[in-house]
């Protein structure tokens, strides 16, 4: 006996364990910190990593080159003329041209940091999304479920009434009817709600099928007043972006112009004198002359061509801001039509449609009404409902490209 029970004890603990697991509640800030470790996103941290890496090695120098054999010797296996030569050459790269290339390694990273927040936004833009419209979802099949509990308790009413003879059977089918419509709503309704939860699973890099709940508590929020340029500028990354590059091209301007300057080098040799000549050595220092004109041609062409990249960055930042500026403006118009109806629909049409399914349902009861009109206004209220939520649905997708576009996450 105490065996059974503590198996009913430990498969209980079980049974609360496992339920604990599905029932796990997943609010929308641990999605996003989820989002945040995406593998998309870590690879641009490796990225980065990697041209700072490349950067530190910027400011190297050529190696040195060291030879060693015959200098003009005779051929004769005993030679008494010539000698035997060892050097050691070494090219100094001006310290200028280090100095850029390091900088322009190092504005690459820059760069990519925000490549990484545009795509960290999309992703943060995409689970909101995802997450958003399941709550919505949810709400619709609160709303089926509670749609269903009025017909079961129709159903009861009207086969009651249908064995004294007071419903009609053609009634109750349609009402059976009804009852089966719902079922297909439901199911529709579960699905798009499993297509969400496997999407929010794959940004969050987890289980595709792993199970979880979400917090179905909805707060509409304010938006913010329209960003000015000079805002806008600072919040966007892909602006941010443009002027990174902007920036990087500046950087390559200085790499071009510091091809202008010198290099430097030192070459030093110590030559074996046969047939008892003295010995000699080679010390020579030499320096380029990049200013030539067959030499300065290329640096020359590119530095026009960064000039013209730069002016292309230039227009492009001032359309990607006045296109921003413009959507911004017509998203907030967007929005308060939104607001305006499914404030109508909470405030006027869902009352006034309750009202009638009470009206309804009371003459019912009294006799002086039927079983379709009940019905029909079930039916009334319930799309009255669905409709408010999508207008909600379209508010929250309204905000949510807001929030992309102005990046507040």
């Amino acid at each position: 006996m105490k065996k059974k029970r503590s198996l009913l004890y430990t498969l209980l603990v079980l049974l609360l364990l496992g339920s604990s697991v599905k029932a796990q509640v997943m609010t929308l800030d641990s999605v996003l910190a989820k989002v945040g470790r995406n593998p998309s996103l870590l690879a641009f941290d490796a990225k980065a990593s990697a041209q700072d890496a490349y950067a530190a090695g910027a400011g190297s120098i050529d190696a040195p080159k060291i030879s060693a054999g015959q200098y003009q010797t005779p051929y004769s296996l005993n030679p008494n003329m010539g000698s035997f030569m060892v050097q050691a050459e070494q090219m100094f790269t001006n310290p200028a041209k280090l100095k850029a290339k390091a900088a322009y390694q190092q504005g690459l990273s820059k760069v990519t940091a925000e490549d990484k927040n545009y795509l960290k936004n999309q992703l943060f833009a995409q689970a909101r999304q995802y997450y958003l419209e399941r709550v919505v979802l949810e709400k619709k099949l609160a709303i089926l479920q509670n749609t269903r509990q009025l017909l079961d308790y129709m159903l009861k009413d009207a086969n009651i009434r249908l064995t004294y003879g007071k419903e009609k059977l053609s009634n109750i089918y349609k009402a059976k009817a009804q009852l089966f419509e719902l079922d297909n709503s439901s199911e529709q309704l579960n699905n798009e709600i499993s297509q969400r939860s496997v999407m929010l699973n794959t940004l969050m890099n987890r289980d595709k099928q792993a199970p979880f709940s979400i917090d179905t508590n909805l707060v509409i929020r304010a938006l913010p007043s329209t960003a000015d340029t000079a805002t806008l500028a600072a919040a966007r990354s892909d602006i941010r972006g443009i002027d990174r590059n902007i920036e990087l091209n500046r950087l390559n301007t200085e790499v071009e112009y510091s091809k202008r300057k010198p290099d430097f080098g030192i070459q030093a040799g110590h030559m074996f004198s046969y047939g008892g000549y003295a010995n000699q050595y080679i010390l020579m220092a030499s320096v380029t002359i990049p200013i030539v004109p067959w030499a300065s041609k290329e640096y020359k062409a590119n530095l026009k061509g960064i000039r013209y990249e730069t002016e292309e960055l230039q227009q492009k930042r001032l359309d990607l801001l006045n296109q921003v500026s413009g959507q911004l403006v017509s998203l907030k118009v967007q929005l308060a039509s939104q607001q305006k109806q499914l404030s109508n629909y909470q405030l006027n049409i869902i009352p006034a449609l309750q009202n009638s399914y009470k009206t309804a349902l009371l003459a019912y009861d009294q006799n002086t009404g039927d079983l379709p009109t009940v019905l029909n206004s079930i039916n009334d209220l319930q799309s009255a409902r669905m409709s408010a939520l999508d207008h909600l649905q379209d508010i929250i997708n309204l905000q949510v490209t807001y929030e992309k576009e102005v990046e507040k996450y």
